[in-house]
């Protein structure tokens, strides 16, 4: 029973906890980027940074 009531609030919580991400390419995710090290960046971070924030390319739409 225990596992299950776990397993419920996790479910629940989880969406809650990505949610607070901004969306990648906006200027909130620009200037979270600005702010992270470098040394930190993947590599796919810094291509969608050059793309985004420097070049101001808009993400696409799914």
């Amino acid at each position: 029973m225990k596992k299950l009531l776990v397993t419920a609030i996790f479910t629940a919580i989880l969406p809650m906890l990505t949610a607070c991400e901004p969306e990648r390419g906006s200027d909130q995710w620009c200037e979270k980027m600005d702010e992270t090290p470098k040394g930190e960046w993947t590599l796919n971070d810094a291509t969608d940074y050059t793309k985004y924030c420097v070049f101001n390319q808009k993400p696409e739409k799914e």
